[in-house]
């Protein structure tokens, strides 16, 4: 964010032409000048010192029930927070963003959003986030609306925690603990369990806490024996080396679960079938699209992180050609690298993929930061080599303005509404002509008594031609090596 005002060289005067006395006046003065023709040009608003310095709330985040059979519709504790954001780059516009996408993601978690403030600094205060000062109008803020929770628009540091939970008396957690917490709720297979679990202990490692005798030694009694006299460990070493051997036995765990799905990832590449990845963010649309292009079935909800379990289906393209569709987890920015980590053997179906479709929510105030966040996660998983197309959801309910900003940065984009159905065809021809086709062209007479060759031909390769004969079935088809080389005894010129 610029300054509120600059002095143009023209009328700046030389400082040792003031008095000494006057220095500090003159430079004040030179400060809240202000120039139409300099600072008329600037972009966005031009805040006072007192305003960039203050605690700025940002309206329209509460979430608060007023009815109470809501309340009781959604069968949770809801608790009562305060969000609490830093802005240190971009436009105000970004840190309003920021802060309501973390609102939805305590939403979604189950708290109510009582009120929101941001605050404008270089960088995060390494001791209490916000800075003391602060922390002192934020507890103010905590008590006059009765939260108890505060939620950081950030990581925070294990010392970041302590300090500011002390200044503000009531509970803290940062943005990673919110992710990882909706991961916990929304976590179903044995898998994706596992791996937000895995995701929590590594976040919680550095954090553990002793409270009083929890810190004392852990000795041996006068009659323990040999070996057992003397200081031991703290109960919070304890509790570290426990954590660590359950996550030991998490990760091997996760290893066997990856075993399964590489191998049925080895059939389908064995049997050449091609794979296609569904990537983006969170909320963006994915499973709706999945069920749009393939009748899933999978759980469809307007809630980040409704889906975090991997759904494989088979789909088949205009001209017959089978493909199979992959619904991966979604992203958000800054997301926890805990869980891209623990999450990894998920995320490899894209970088496996033939083809990526990057779906983006096209209504969202700011799909290019989606599309930054989303290929950021990608490049961490090693698929940034994948051919990609841009799927622009929800075109029905987006600006036609952005619609056509977004077709015109991303080469290859498409705009589509898994709701109503508009430009899916368009879509699924796209993927026809995106996905890899086999190499060789080969025309063959199968006889009858070996139909399973013909049966090949349709689900490994792509059937140009068909026919009936006398002597069997005429085929004009492309296909890969291995197949080719099954074909070559009935081709013509082998006959011949």
């Amino acid at each position: 964010m610029t300054s509120s005002s600059s002095p143009s060289q023209d009328t700046k005067r030389p400082a040792h032409t003031y008095p000494e006395g006057l220095r500090a006046d003159a430079l004040m003065e030179e400060d809240v000048a202000w120039s139409h023709e300099i600072d008329g040009e600037r972009d966005g608003d031009q805040f006072d010192r007192s305003e960039r310095a203050a605690l700025r709330r940002v309206v329209g985040l509460s979430t608060e029930l007023e009815d109470v059979t809501e309340v009781e519709y959604r069968q949770l504790r809801l608790e009562r927070v305060v969000l609490v954001g830093v802005w240190t780059t971009g436009t105000a516009q970004d840190a309003d963003n920021s802060l309501a996408e973390l609102a939805a993601l305590a939403e979604t978690a189950g708290a109510l959003v009582l009120d929101g403030v941001i605050q404008r600094r270089d960088k995060p205060d390494a001791a209490t986030y916000i800075g003391s000062g602060k922390a002192l109008e934020l507890r103010d803020i905590v008590l006059e609306s009765g939260a108890d929770t505060v939620i950081c628009d950030g990581e925070l540091s294990p010392g970041q925690l302590i300090q500011l939970e002390d200044v503000v008396k009531v509970k803290v957690i940062d943005r990673t603990a919110l992710i990882l917490d909706i991961f916990a709720q929304h976590a179903k297979s044995r898998e994706g369990k596992a791996q937000v679990a895995l995701a929590q202990m590594q976040y919680m490692l550095p954090r553990l806490r002793g409270w009083g005798q929890s810190l004392s030694r852990q000795m041996g009694g006068g009659r323990g024996g040999l070996a057992t006299r003397g200081p031991g460990e703290t109960k919070i070493e304890t509790d570290r080396r426990r954590i660590r051997e359950k996550m030991a036995k998490m990760r091997r765990e996760i290893a066997e679960m990856k075993t399964g799905r590489e191998i049925k990832r080895q059939e389908r590449r064995r049997n050449k079938v091609p794979s296609v990845a569904i990537a983006g963010y969170t909320n963006a649309g994915k499973s709706s699209l999945l069920n749009r292009l393939t009748g899933a079935g999978v759980l469809v909800e307007n809630a980040l992180f409704a889906t975090l379990d991997p759904t494989v289906r088979r789909a088949e393209t205009p001209s017959g050609r089978l493909y199979t569709l992959a619904d991966t987890v979604g992203f958000v920015r800054h997301l926890p690298h805990h869980l891209v980590e623990a999450f990894r053997s998920t995320m490899e179906e894209v970088g496996d993929a033939d083809l990526i479709l990057h779906v983006v929510d096209g209504s969202h105030p700011d799909p290019e930061e989606q599309l930054a966040a989303v290929r950021e996660v990608i490049r961490d998983v090693g698929a940034t080599d994948v051919p990609e197309i841009v799927v622009i959801n929800k075109a029905d309910a987006a600006d036609p303005l952005v619609l056509q900003r977004l077709l015109r940065v991303e080469k290859r984009s498409i705009a589509v509404s898994a709701r109503t159905g508009r430009g899916i065809e368009k879509l699924l021809t796209l993927i026809d002509d995106e996905l890899p086709r086999p190499s060789v062209e080969v025309e063959a007479l199968v006889p009858y008594t070996h139909g399973k060759l013909v049966a090949r031909a349709h689900t490994e390769g792509e059937v140009i031609s068909e026919e009936h004969t006398a002597e069997g079935t005429l085929l004009k088809v492309r296909v890969h090596e291995e197949l080719a080389a099954d074909l070559a005894p009935y081709t013509p010129a082998s006959a011949a």
